[in-house]
Order: structure tokens, then sequence, then C-alpha cells
């Protein structure tokens, strides 16, 4: 069985390369076959600067979309045959720029009859294709500037490891792991503090005695993360978004989003009409992910905690 019709799309980094590599052996044998001794890696650079007189280094890298670095090593390599030449700019004395030399601008008559015949070819291969590969690579080139493969894929991965998650109400069997999960990244970024310890160490009497909630989220059944929602004795306040901490081991697998997105859930089941929260800005993927799920910076409220310095809140609809 053929490799690319056994592994499908997932390869689609190999078979351009390998596309890639065969067109660009058959280029220097082209180059050859019209005397022209040039490396097919130098063409963009070569071409550019056959459309105008000069430019620098910076201006040819993004005239042709390449790297700086790229850039300056292919006109060092096209210095030493002869076909640029690096002068000062006339109109600012502190600027390099390259132009072609006399025998680059030979080289540029002899590239006409060449672009032409290659030009050729590709339209007479295109017309026997059902499928315009130049207008696709055009539409790939620009959804990756969008979006980048390797974003698409972490997003994937994200939507494949959310159907290992599951989100469970909270258990006495979880406060080991309700306290032990907060005290966790507390104390990584803090100082535990006495108000931490009340409720922490009381989960039962401090929230759902008093009408909150707690929810767990297990990943492929080990409880990895935990959220509450703490009743407020306030007329602007329904709930509190407060004690939400993942475990490291499921960071990056969308376990925060999800459980956060329940505990909205269940708050307006409840009737909410408006979540608060406190948090520090030093949190910065926590605070991301408010301000995803729409929370937004509020005047700040007395807080019993020292840590906080950021307060937030979310208009339930």
């Amino acid at each position: 069985m053929n490799f690319f019709e056994e592994t499908g799309k997932v390869a689609i980094g190999c078979r351009l390369r390998m596309l890639t590599d065969k067109v660009t052996e058959d280029a220097a044998q082209i180059y050859k076959l019209y005397d022209i001794d040039m490396q097919p890696k130098w063409f963009p650079v070569f071409y550019a600067l056959a459309q105008d007189q000069e430019k620098t280094i910076t201006e040819l890298a993004k005239a042709i979309g390449h790297s700086h670095p790229s850039v300056s090593k292919i006109v060092s390599e096209m210095l030493k045959k002869g076909y640029v030449k690096e002068s000062k700019d006339k109109t600012d004395g502190r600027r390099n720029v390259i132009s072609l030399s006399k025998k680059g601008i030979k080289i540029s008559w002899k590239l006409k009859d060449q672009l032409i015949d290659v030009n050729a070819a590709i339209e007479e291969i295109s017309t026997q294709t059902q499928n315009k590969l130049w207008e696709a690579i055009g539409e790939w080139e620009f959804l990756l500037g969008q979006k980048s493969l390797l974003r698409r894929v972490m997003e994937k991965k994200k939507e494949r490891d959310s159907l290992k998650a599951e989100i469970v109400d909270y258990q006495p069997q979880y406060q080991e792991v309700f306290r032990s999960l907060n005290v966790e990244w507390i104390s990584k970024y803090f100082i535990m503090e006495e108000s931490d310890y009340k409720v922490l160490d009381n989960p039962q009497g401090y929230i759902l005695d008093k009408g909150g909630v707690i929810l767990v989220a297990l990943y492929e059944g080990e409880a990895l993360g935990v959220c509450a929602l703490i009743r407020m004795d306030d007329v602007e306040y329904d709930f509190e978004l407060a004690k939400m901490a993942v475990s490291p081991k499921a960071q990056g697998k969308n376990v925060g989003f999800l459980l956060a997105n329940a505990i909205i859930d269940k708050a307006k089941s409840l009737g909410a009409a408006k979540i608060y929260l406190e948090s520090n800005t030093i949190l910065k993927p926590a605070i991301n992910l408010y301000h995803k799920l729409g929370f937004q910076k509020v005047a700040g409220k007395p807080t019993p905690y020292q840590r906080g310095n950021i307060q937030m809140e979310l208009v339930v609809k």
C-alpha cells in the first residue's frame, strides 16, 4: 500500500517536503539547461533585486517573506559569486543596500527566457489536473497565517482530552482533594491565610450548608480539579466563584474551562443573576480564563484575602 494512502493527511509535511525536493532537484537542472549558474534558493532574492534597483537586507526579507538571517546568508553567497554588490545608500549613508552587479544583470537577461518556459510548463501541468495547486497553496498560506497548524492541533487535542473529563457533584470523599489542590496552588504563589483554612478544612459548613456548591472534575476517573460557588450575603451578588484549582497533571487538557463552565451553569440553575470572584493579576492563565468566560473587572470590594488585587463579575444570562 502507498505510504501516503495509508497514513492519510497526517503526513502532509512529508509529502510536501518530497514534492519540494523533487521540484528543487529539477530546478537545479533547469538552470544548467539555460547555462545559468545559480542555486534555486537564491531565486527569490535575485528576482526581487531584478525588479528593483537596490534593497536593504531587511527590505529583501520583507519582500520575499524570509527571515533576516536567511536572506543575509543568501546575499553572502551571491556576493561571493559576484552576482550582487553591496554599497552605501545614497540617501542615508548609515544603510547598506544590495543590488545586482553587472554579472548579475547579464544573468537576469538569461533568466527571462527560462521564466517564460518554466511558466508555460507549470501552466501545462495545471491544465492536466482537476485541482488548482497554486490557488490551494495560497488558501493554505492564508489560513495558516490566521491560525498555525500547531495551534489547530492543540485545539483538537483539547477537544479530545475534554471527552476524558467528567464534572461531578462534591461528595465527602473529595474533601481531601478539595483541600490539597487549593493548598498546592495557593502555597505556590502566596501564603495560606486563616480564611483559606476555614473554608478548606470545613467545606460542608462554610459552603454547602449555606446554600453553596462544590464541583469536582474527574479526568480519566481521577479527581484533578475543584471549584466552588459560595452563597453571598450581598444585595448585588448571589454567589462568589471561589477555590478553583486544577492539578498540574490536568493543565492544558481543557479541564479548567469545563469546570468553570459547569459551575456557571450550576449558578444559572440556582437562579443567580450575578457571580463575583476575586483573584490576583499574576495568575495570568486564570485571568484569561475568566475573561473568556465573560467576567469583567469591577471596583474592589472589601476582601478577607491579602492576595486579592482584582475583582470581577459575570452577569448571568
